[in-house]
């Protein structure tokens, strides 16, 4: 059970953290996330929709030479 309270003394604690900061500064600090994230169909789908796209752009330039 210690854990259980452990936890939510933790929580608790990253909550409040979070709010006492100023909204600017959190607003930065999403939109810094949100930039590091990566594409949403790298995430889904890993290197294959990369490698589609290698190929697909390989292809165009053949086509045109």
């Amino acid at each position: 059970m210690s854990s259980f309270n452990d936890y939510v003394k933790f929580v608790t604690q990253q909550f409040v953290s979070y709010v006492d900061r100023p909204k600017e500064e959190r607003l930065a600090m999403k939109k810094q996330k949100k930039e590091a994230r990566q594409p949403i169909q790298y995430q889904m789908f890993g290197m294959i929709p990369l490698a589609i796209s290698m190929v697909i752009k390989k292809n165009k330039k053949n086509r045109k030479n």
